[in-house]
């Protein structure tokens, strides 16, 4: 479980802006950019070449519940 503490203080590398957690996926959604950031073993992995871009619908789903 990614601690609440460091969520609220890291941004995305590529863009700055702010975060989400996907608890199911264990990744870390950057909107603004498009990207999911991977969580391995409890530690993120904020490296542009190790994230995956989000589909449309995965951007338009947590725009939604934002």
């Amino acid at each position: 479980m990614l601690d609440k503490k460091l969520l609220s203080i890291l941004v995305c590398p590529v863009t700055k802006g702010g975060l989400i957690f996907d608890k199911n996926k264990q990744e870390l959604i950057s909107l603004s950019a498009g990207l999911a950031y991977p969580i391995r073993d409890d530690i993120p992995v904020m490296l542009e070449s190790e994230a995956r871009e989000i589909t449309l619908d995965e951007k338009e789903k947590w725009q939604s519940e934002l």
